[in-house]
Parts: structure tokens; C-alpha cells; sequence
């Protein structure tokens, strides 16, 4: 009896201990939709905050609770909270992204890094956020979307870059422009333009977008990395920031098929909206010029280039049929210019268009927990804003991943483009530094004359330039370039986790882009017949005066003759990339007592790029008869005499090898600590190996205030929800300009200059020293800045201030010229930079309006640069005009002006020269001194930004952005001159000019000189040249611009589950661009689930797919959920995997397939 008290007594103590004994709970936390793991998520026991744990690496959590009936909250920055019981088994909770917050991972490109661990300046863009609908060039939508990125597009055209900018300039002969990393490969740019150039409007801007051929639908996100602690892991590439694009993978668990389509149009410009007079005022302008003495017959019968006047003499002069083709009279004569008075054609609308720009993107996405895909096709038609200018854009992108074992896993992708484009041909521009002026022969582009060509001019008449006829029309269908762009990319990566924490991965690349730009121009053409104007039809009078024409050195009597009598030309310029990319990194993770969290990863990267430039010319080529070549041989021994190769090879080679390695600390995801280094050489540099080779690092941390305990316990959430600190020193690199590489000796080849033709002979030229000490541009920079959440992420803000150093900048450098140099690039420059940078994100609603939704997005920045050393000396005329230069003490493009001293009592315009004088002609521009210069600012922004609203009501969303732009000059127009001809338009500002004495008190704008003028000085160009230079011929450049303005109606889910579709939408939006966009987008699941969601497949919806792959199974099978019609309808099979099954099902027409 005591004995069984005793046990009693025993079992009643153990099991009230039990009562009060700890549980301990497990589990893995993922991210929803991809199922990866969360790293430093925050577990904590629901009212008890100081119990609580991170997850580590794996996602992975440990917990101990009083009982299995606590409640554990888990929270992360980027996720929304989730609340879950406590289980005996292991937990595996999902969390959702909150939209509002931060983003939780940064994708580096190379590796994706926690936020919470991340010491780094970056922002990231999704896609859908980034898009700009109508615009099919992504890099031009990343304006205004990320605080410090300037976003210049410079030209409307497609496949020219936008000028972009990730906190201002880092170098000063350099591109300063970002990397751009697609799915952790480098995109080499088709050609090396610098960012001064792609305002050029030279036809090699039009394959200068390294990413011209990304379907902008592929793209799942943009991760901006801008300070040195972000893209050290890039080393001596990424000193101008680095642009990382990650395309859309499939997921586990249904298949998806999306269909996007967007009709475009674009409206046409408009003269109110420019600065150009109409048709009265033209010919208002006109008669003075007459009446000076510029467009009497005796200047205009034998002119270059004549219009309105030019016209109605040839018409007095022709004579056919028994009459003239205007009578000499001066009521004939005022009634044919009363005609063009009131003419005011508008060129806009004859040049532009309102075709629909279509584009219609298809892919396909899915997967299970062994492998994954997604693919897609592209269509992009542009019919063309302008005449002669159209694009079609064909893309295909693929890629898969196959887990083949739990710790291997392997991944494929192709990403390939075909790009069709015509545009109106265009040769290169020219500097006239003596004189002060830009030229382009044979323009033709319609925007340019548009809003440079007379709006007295008939469409329909042809008038003379170039010494013969001409007509826009005519001549876009004659002079024109066709351009085809093939880029294909193949890509291969490894992964392996032999052990857990360890994480290797091994990444092939291949990438191949070949353009070729054939520029067609054709017998008629106005550029081909210039090559024989006062020839055919014979002229001495413009014989004498065509420059276009040849003159035979070696015989001194001879006269000016033709070297292409019949044709036309033809030229082709081929450029090819061939790029290899290998890279293998090591990866481990390690977490102690889920307080200790360790990272490093270490590899090494070898890449190989090959450019190769071809260019060759066909003269006299006979399109007319079949394309036959009709050469002369004058053509060549002009060829000669000049140096002029017509056929030409120019290749590069750029090889690169780095080894590179980064470690993270954290303690209880409180406080980080990050290091990396990068040792990396290139054969572009010095042969020394302190010059070719480079150590690059960084050295930052951070601060998680929200992980302490005191936050949780002490600060509300609905006050400040998050806190980071983040602090970084960095040294980052660039191996220079693109057109800098001397490594050794570098050795012309060409043919030398003899008087005569028969003395030709080849020559061998040392064009460049060799310069061993030759190295990389270096940055060194500071970056501090914070991260904060209020009101339950509600708000979102993030700040940065940076400092920069930029040194061993490649510059001239000037020496006495022994070994046969003047001027010799060397690492003899530097400068400093210093900004702010502003984010916001806000949800201005309350989440109780369930059917109202207003989110707002703000980005501001602000920066300054200057030029601490720089030993190169700069002419007047490139400080001066409108690209700005670089001069110490400065910023690293500044505009300067000579300062405007007002007109004379003639009406000419008066400036400042070098020697301090107030003079008209007497302004070299070629001087060095430019001290009497006035600095008006940088031309490019110091201020940016972009601003955005989205507000949604049930199922409409509204959306507005707006971008802005501040603290940059720019340079008016430089249409004064001494004298002007007949077809051009001139400025509105004209009716303020200079008539009559004593005007000069009243107005800056110049006379229209006389001949008379002209005769006593002629260097009257240089005045005129210099106002367009001066003061007063400056602007600021700062804009606010309506960027998007868009409305989007999403079809209901109740009618999209009737035509099972996951989602539609229709969507109309105007842009900056001048645009108008519908866009569809429809997207459906085909449920094509795995393991035990099968039985809730909609087997009804069979009926609407082709036949596919089945197996016979019993009755009672899986399909004994289904109605008994069902069954009866599509037989006792089941539909498997096609992928493993192959066995045609021939006693059903319509099956479902599906992965079981």
C-alpha cells in the first residue's frame, strides 16, 4: 500500500514538472513565390520580445518555448509579420513581401546578399515599377528612379544609349558610364562611343546601347550598385557604378503563360512649341537680305545653296514651250514671293508620323522542385516617328535550371537578339576650330530639318544645295542607312553544395554581336550628284567653286573634274564583339548559437574581349543599272595624294584576370562588419607590373538598431519600425579611356603624302610612345548613410553623403618633344566630388481602406565635382561650346562663354577677347588662354530626381511620374551668322534685331550684315560665331518633365476564372515622349501542379488543349475525385510528365498533361 502512495506520488511529481518544462521548436522560413531561404529573420515569442532568435543561412530556426500552445511572431524588413503556433513538428513558415518596405536581398550580380547584412549604397527597381510603356530601350527608364542616377537621353533614336550617370562624372577623358551586368555577365558596348560623342548624331550612336537588345518583359529587376563598398566585388570596372539586371526564371509549382501587347502611337511636334519664325516673318527677313545685298541674282544664280530666291531667278532664267518660267517683272516676282509668304508649310507634319509602334512580348514560366524555365519571344515593330527611319526587333530568351541531385544543381540560358533598322544617312561632324563653327555635310536628318528649313520652301519644289538640286523627300529615299544587329549570348552555370554552408558555383559565358551599317547612296541622291555638280551638266562657274570636285596636282593646267561621273556610294562599316566570361566563386556560411553569422566567399574571373571594326567604300557604285561598279581611276589617285584609305581593319583585344574574395561578420544581425579585396591585371595597361596590375578593397559596416533589445522593448513600431546605419571606405578603379591603350609602341599603318600619285609608297608610323607606367584611374571614397521605417514601414526613407577622391587620372601631359611627342597620355589628373542622396517611400492610406490604395515614391540627389589637377590645355572653341570641357578648377564638363560687350553702331555683334579688348572679328579661337572666358556651369545636372504617384480604387490604378532636372547650362542654337541663305529657318528672336542706329541701346540681337560688310572684313564670321559663343546664348537647362502618366484597368477575377486566365489588364498611358500607349496584358495558369495539389486540377479545362502525353491507370486512381461526366469523358488516364513519358494516348482527343 505504501509502495503504490509512493509511485503515485513519483508519477504526479514528473508529470507536474512536465507541466512546466520548455519546448523546443524548429523550422525553416521562406520567402513566398521562390521558396528561398530568409536569412536573419527575426523569431520571437508573441508578448515575451527578449525570447527570440535569428534564422541563419539556411533559414533555419531553433526556439524555446514555455509550450506548444505559444505563439511565435516572425518578422523581416521587406516582409510583412507573420503570427503562427508553435508545433511539435518542424515549422515551415512563409512570408510575404510587403511592397512597402525595403527590399530584403541585394543582387549583386555575382552573389545575392541579405539586406540586413549589406554595408553597401544600392536601390533596386522591379520591372514592372522601372517600365516605361512605349519606350522599348530599357536603360531609358531608369530616370528618376534611383537617388543619384542621372539619366540624359540624349537622342530619340533607338539603340543609342542614353548618357547615364551614377553620381556624376568619375573621369575626365573617360566614359564615366556604369557597368551593366545582366544575369552576372559583363555587357561589353558594341562600340567604345564616350558619352560626348552620343550627342554626336554620327551613325555609329545608333548601336551604342549595350542593352538595346533586352525585351524589356524578360527583365524581373534593376539593382543599382553606386558606392565602393557595392561594386568593390567588380574592382578596376566598376569606378563609374554598376547596373545589375536580373531576368525572369521560372518557379516551382504551375506553369504560366503571359501575353503582353502594346500599340503605340507618338504625336507630332508642333511649332508652337520651338522657337521658329512661320512663313510672314521668314520672307519679312528675306527682303532685308535683299536689300543687302545677299540674295540678288549675281549671289544666287551660281550659289551652294539657294531656296525661295534661289528658285524663282532659276525659273526668270529658264525657258521652254516659247515662255519663261516666271516673267522678269516686278509684279511677276512679288507674286511668286507672295506665294512662299503665305505658304508656312509645316515640315513636322510632312516628316513625322503617327504610325502605331506595336509590341508583343509571349513566354511561358514554370517548374518543380527539380528544375525550373521560362521562355519567351519578342516582337518590337516601329514603323518610324520620321520618315526613312523605322526599327524591327526580333528577341528569344531561355533559360533553365535542373536540381539533378540535392547538392548539384544546373542552369542554362541564351539570350538572343535580331535587330532590322533603317535611318537617314548621316556622315560624322567636323570642328572648325579657326573659325568657330560645328559642320555636318549632307545632313538630312528630319528633325534637324524640321526646325532648321524655311517654312516658305515648297515640299514639293526641288532648290539647290551643294551646287545641285535637292529635296528632302528625294532625298531620304536616295540617302539612307540599313543596319542589322545579331547579338546572341549563351551562358552555363554550376552549382555544388558538398557540404552544408558551402556553396561552389562555376559560371561559362559566350556573347556575340555583329553590326553592320550599309549606307546606301544612290545615283540621284544630292550627295552623290555634288560629286559631279558644274560637270554634269557642265558649269564653270560651279566647277570652279565645288570643293567636291578634283583638281590633279601634277598637271598645273588641269581644271576641276568629276572622280565619280555616274552612281552613287556605298559604304559599309562592320563591328564585331566576341566576349568570353569565366568565373568560379566559393561561398561559405556559417552560423553559431544563431548569434554569429559568418560569410565569405572567394574566386577568381577571366574574361576575354575582341572588337573588330571594318570599314570599306564603294565609289561610283551604278544602282540604277543593277548595282555595277563604275570605277575611275582619279578616285584612287586622289585617294592617294590625300592619305584617304577607302578600305580599312581595326581591331582590339582586351584580356583581363582577376582573383577576389569577401568576408561578412555579424553579430545577432545587429552589427555587420564587411571586407573585400580584388587583385586584378589587363593587357590594356603599362607593362610594369605595379601599372597592369591593381589592388582594389573596401572596408565597411553597419548597424541594425532595430535587432537591439532595447528598440523592441522600447521604441513602438508605429513610430520607427527600422534603423541601419551603414558606413563604407572603398578604393575602386577603371583601367581609362577606351581610346587609350599604350601600353607599347603603338604602330600606323598607312600610305605616305606625295605630291603625285605615281611616288605612292607604304609607310610604317611610330604614332605613340610606349608608356610602361600607364595605369588605372582610381577613386577612393567615403560613404555614410542610414535606412529608417516609420509607422510600421508605412514610410521608408533612406539617405547617403559621399566624399570622393579621384586620382591618377588619365590626362596630357605636355613634354619637349624628344622621341618625336609634344603631348603624351599619362596618369597626371585628379579631381573630387562630394553628394546627398534622398529616398522615400510612402503609404499614405490606412490598410483599412481595403478598396483605396495611394503609394508615393520620392528620389532627390545632389552633387558637385571639381578638377584638382590637370595639366592639359584646352582651346577656346571646345570650352566654349555646347559639350562643355574640362579646365582645373572646375567641374569635369563646364561650359564658358566669352563675355557679350552688345553691339556696335553698325549692329555687329562685340565680345571680349583674349587681350582683354572689346572687338567684333579680331577672337582666336584657338587660344589657350582662357582667362577672359566667363564660366557660366556644368552641362551636366548637379540636381535629379524623380517623384511618383499611384493611386488604386478597386480595380483601377493610376499612375503619374514625374522627373527633374537642375543646375546644368546649356547652349542655345548657334544660328547667327554673317550671312544666311534662302532655305533656312531662323529664330523668332529676329524681330528684335538690329535695323536702324541707336537700335544698340535697345536690343542684343545682331544685324543682318551687309555684303558691303563682308568685303571690308573678312573674318566677319568669327564675330558672328562668338555671340553664338557669348553670354548671351546660354540657358539654364534645369526641367521638371511629366514623365508617365498612366490608367490601368485589371479584369475581375471572377470573370478571368471563367476563360481561366490569372490575370488581364488594359492600360492607357502618355508620356514625355509625346506618346500614347494601349497596352494588354494577359496572362493564364495552365494549373500544371505537382504531388497532392493534382487532384484539384480543373480537368474541365482539358478541353481547351491540344492532344498531349497520357497513361493508362486503374478506376480508382487518382481521378476518382472527379465528377463521373469527366471521368466518363476523358477515360481512366492519367496525364504525366511529358518530360519522362512518352507514350501517346490515342483513345482521347482531349488530355491534360501536367508534372505528377
Amino acid at each position: 500500500m505504501r509502495l503504490k502512495k509512493f509511485v503515485m506520488m513519483a508519477l504526479m511529481s514528473l508529470l507536474s514538472l512536465s507541466a512546466y518544462a520548455d519546448v523546443t521548436v524548429t523550422g525553416i522560413v521562406v520567402e513566398a513565390g521562390t521558396n528561398d531561404p530568409i536569412i536573419g529573420a527575426s523569431v520571437v515569442e508573441k508578448g515575451r520580445t527578449s525570447n527570440g532568435v535569428a534564422t541563419d543561412v539556411d533559414g533555419a530556426f531553433t526556439l524555446t518555448l514555455p509550450s506548444y500552445d505559444s505563439r511565435i511572431v516572425v518578422t523581416y524588413v521587406g516582409m510583412k509579420a507573420k503570427e503562427v503556433k508553435a508545433s511539435s513538428k518542424p515549422l515551415t513558415i512563409v512570408l510575404d513581401s510587403d511592397s512597402q518596405t525595403l527590399d530584403e536581398v541585394v543582387v549583386t550580380g555575382m552573389s545575392k546578399v541579405d539586406k540586413r547584412i549589406f554595408t553597401g549604397a544600392t536601390t533596386q527597381i522591379s520591372a514592372d515599377k522601372a517600365k516605361l510603356d512605349g519606350v522599348s530601350d530599357v536603360s531609358r527608364s531608369l530616370e528618376g528612379r534611383s537617388a543619384g542616377v542621372s539619366v540624359q537621353n540624349v537622342s530619340g533614336t533607338f539603340g543609342t544609349a542614353p548618357k547615364i550617370r551614377v553620381r556624376g562624372a568619375t573621369s575626365i577623358y573617360g566614359a564615366s558610364k556604369p557597368l551593366w551586368v545582366v544575369d552576372g555577365v559583363v555587357m561589353e558596348d558594341a562600340v567604345e562611343v564616350s558619352a560626348d560623342d552620343l550627342s554626336s548624331g554620327d551613325a555609329v550612336t545608333l548601336i551604342s546601347s549595350a542593352i538595346a537588345g533586352l525585351n524589356s518583359d524578360d527583365i524581373e529587376s534593376f539593382q543599382i550598385l553606386k558606392d565602393g563598398s557595392a561594386t568593390s566585388i567588380y574592382g578596376a570596372r566598376a569606378m563609374a557604378g554598376v547596373i545589375v539586371v536580373t531576368t525572369k526564371k521560372g518557379k516551382a509549382g504551375h506553369t504560366r503563360v503571359s501575353y503582353t501587347g502594346e500599340l503605340t502611337t507618338r504625336l507630332k511636334p508642333h511649332y508652337s512649341e520651338f522657337n521658329i519664325s512661320n512663313s510672314q516673318e521668314q520672307m519679312g527677313i528675306y527682303r532685308e537680305m535683299e536689300q543687302k545685298g545677299w540674295l540678288e541674282f549675281a549671289n544666287l544664280a551660281k550659289a551652294s545653296t539657294s531656296g525661295v530666291y534661289g528658285k524663282m531667278y532659276q525659273l526668270i532664267a529658264s525657258y521652254a514651250d516659247g515662255k519663261f518660267g516666271i516673267e522678269n517683272t516686278q509684279a511677276a516676282r512679288n507674286a511668286y514671293l507672295r506665294e512662299a509668304e503665305f505658304r508656312n508649310t509645316d515640315w513636322f507634319d510632312l516628316l513625322f508620323s503617327n504610325a502605331v509602334l506595336q509590341n508583343h512580348s509571349f513566354s511561358i514560366a514554370g517548374g518543380t522542385d527539380k528544375g525550373n524555365f521560362y521562355t519567351s519571344l519578342s516582337v518590337m515593330n516601329d514603323p518610324g516617328w520620321t520618315l526613312s527611319s523605322n526599327v524591327r526587333r526580333y528577341t528569344f530568351n531561355a533559360n533553365a535550371s535542373y536540381q539533378i541531385s540535392p547538392t548539384l544543381k544546373f542552369s542554362v540560358l541564351t539570350s538572343d537578339s535580331y535587330r532590322q533598322q533603317k535611318a537617314p544617312g548621316t556622315l560624322s561632324s567636323s570642328t572648325d576650330a579657326v573659325n568657330g563653327t560645328v559642320n555636318r555635310d549632307f545632313d538630312i536628318n528630319p528633325y534637324s530639318y524640321a526646325i532648321n528649313a524655311s517654312r516658305a520652301l515648297d515640299p514639293t519644289e526641288y532648290y539647290t544645295r551643294n551646287y545641285t538640286s535637292f529635296n528632302i523627300f528625294n532625298e531620304l529615299d536616295n540617302n539612307y542607312i540599313d543596319i542589322n544587329v545579331t547579338d546572341l549570348k549563351f551562358q552555363a552555370e554550376l552549382n555544388w553544395k558538398p557540404i552544408k554552408g558551402l556553396d561552389i558555383n562555376a559560371l561559362g559565358a559566350y556573347r556575340y554581336q555583329s553590326s553592320v551599317q550599309q549606307h546606301y547612296v544612290k545615283d540621284n541622291s544630292n550627295q552623290a550628284n555634288a560629286y559631279r555638280a558644274g560637270i554634269d551638266p557642265e558649269d564653270a562657274t560651279i566647277r570652279d567653286s565645288n570643293s567636291f570636285l578634283y583638281t590633279d596636282p601634277d598637271d598645273p593646267n588641269a581644271l576641276p573634274v568629276s572622280v565619280m561621273p555616274q552612281g552613287g556610294i556605298y559604304y559599309n562599316d562592320t563591328y564585331t564583339v566576341s566576349q568570353y566570361d569565366f568565373r568560379g566563386t566559393a561561398t561559405y556560411n556559417k552560423t553559431w548559437n544563431n548569434t554569429h553569422i559568418f560569410n565569405v566567399m572567394g574566386g577568381l574571373e577571366v574574361s576575354s574581349t575582341d572588337r573588330k571594326s571594318i570599314g570599306w567604300e564603294g565609289w561610283g557604285f551604278v544602282y540604277d543599272n543593277g548595282g555595277v561598279p563604275s570605277l575611275d581611276y582619279k578616285l584612287f589617285k586622289q585617294q592617294i595624294e590625300e592619305g584617304h584609305t577607302y578600305y580599312a581593319i581595326s581591331p582590339s583585344y582586351r584580356r583581363s584576370f582577376a582573383a577576389f574574395a569577401n568576408a561578412t561578420y555579424s553579430y545577432k544581425a545587429r552589427y555587420v562588419l564587411n571586407g573585400t579585396i580584388r587583385y586584378e591585371g589587363t593587357n590594356k595597361l603599362g607593362m610594369s607590373r605595379n601599372s597592369r596590375w591593381l589592388p582594389t578593397w573596401n572596408v565597411s559596416g553597419a548597424w541594425n538598431a532595430h535587432e537591439e533589445g532595447f528598440f523592441r522593448e522600447k521604441v513602438d513600431p508605429k513610430v520607427l519600425s527600422h534603423a541601419t546605419a551603414r558606413v563604407s571606405y572603398s578604393l575602386t578603379a577603371d583601367s581609362g579611356p577606351s581610346s587609350i591603350s599604350n601600353a607599347t609602341p603603338i604602330y600606323t599603318s598607312g600610305t605616305a603624302w606625295r605630291p603625285s600619285a605615281s611616288d605612292q609608297e607604304l609607310m610604317l608610323e611610330l604614332s605613340t610612345l610606349g608608356n610602361s607606367e600607364l595605369t588605372y584611374e582610381k577613386k577612393h571614397e567615403f560613404n555614410f548613410g542610414v535606412d529608417l521605417g516609420f509607422l510600421n514601414n508605412r514610410i521608408n526613407a533612406s539617405a547617403d553623403i559621399y566624399f570622393r577622391n579621384n586620382f591618377d587620372l588619365i590626362g596630357l601631359t605636355y613634354t619637349p618633344g624628344v622621341g618625336g611627342e609634344s603631348m603624351k597620355y599619362a596618369n597626371v589628373a585628379s579631381m573630387k566630388s562630394h553628394g546627398a542622396e534622398v529616398t522615400i517611400s510612402t503609404s499614405n492610406l490606412s490598410p483599412e481602406l481595403k478598396d483605396w490604395k495611394w503609394s508615393t515614391d520620392l528620389t532627390f540627389s545632389k552633387t558637385k565635382s571639381e578638377i584638382t589637377d590637370l595639366q592639359s590645355r584646352s582651346s577656346n572653341i571646345y570650352l566654349v561650346n555646347g559639350a562643355g570641357y574640362a579646365l582645373q578648377g572646375y567641374p569635369v564638363r563646364s561650359l564658358f562663354s566669352y563675355q557679350f560687350a552688345g553691339l556696335n553702331e553698325q549692329g555687329i555683334p562685340q565680345v571680349i577677347n583674349e587681350n582683354g579688348e572689346v572687338v567684333t572679328s579680331d577672337v582666336n579661337f584657338q587660344s589657350f588662354d582662357a582667362t577672359h572666358l566667363v564660366y557660366e556651369g556644368p552641362t551636366d545636372p548637379t540636381i535629379t530626381g524623380g517623384f511618383g504617384n499611384t493611386v488604386s480604387w478597386k480595380n483601377f490604378r493610376l499612375n503619374v511620374f514625374l522627373t527633374y532636372s537642375f543646375g546644368n547650362k546649356i547652349r542655345l542654337d548657334p544660328v547667327f551668322k554673317y550671312s544666311y541663305d534662302d532655305m533656312q529657318a531662323l529664330p523668332r528672336e529676329f524681330k528684335n534685331r538690329w535695323v536702324t542706329p541707336g537700335d544698340e541701346m535697345y536690343t542684343t540681337i545682331p544685324a543682318i550684315a551687309t555684303y558691303r560688310q563682308y568685303v571690308a572684313d573678312s573674318q566677319l564670321s568669327r564675330a558672328y560665331n562668338a555671340y553664338n559663343y557669348s553670354t548671351e546664348r546660354i540657358a539654364d537647362g534645369g526641367f521638371v518633365r511629366l514623365k508617365e502618366i498612366s490608367l490601368t484597368y485589371d479584369l475581375p477575377e471572377s470573370f478571368l476564372k471563367k476563360i481561366r486566365f490569372s490575370s488581364a489588364s488594359v492600360f492607357k498611358c502618355g508620356s514625355g515622349y509625346k506618346e500614347k500607349v494601349k497596352r494588354f496584358l494577359l496572362s493564364f495558369d495552365f494549373f500544371l501542379f505537382s504531388g497532392e495539389s493534382t487532384k484539384n486540377i480543373p480537368f474541365s479545362f482539358c478541353h481547351y488543349l491540344p492532344l498531349l502525353v497520357c497513361q493508362k491507370v486503374s478506376p480508382n486512381g487518382f481521378l476518382r475525385n472527379l465528377p463521373k461526366a469527366e471521368t466518363d469523358r476523358i477515360g481512366t488516364h492519367r496525364c504525366i510528365n511529358i518530360h519522362f513519358k512518352r507514350h501517346i494516348c490515342g483513345k482521347i482527343s482531349h488530355i491534360c498533361r501536367f508534372f505528377s
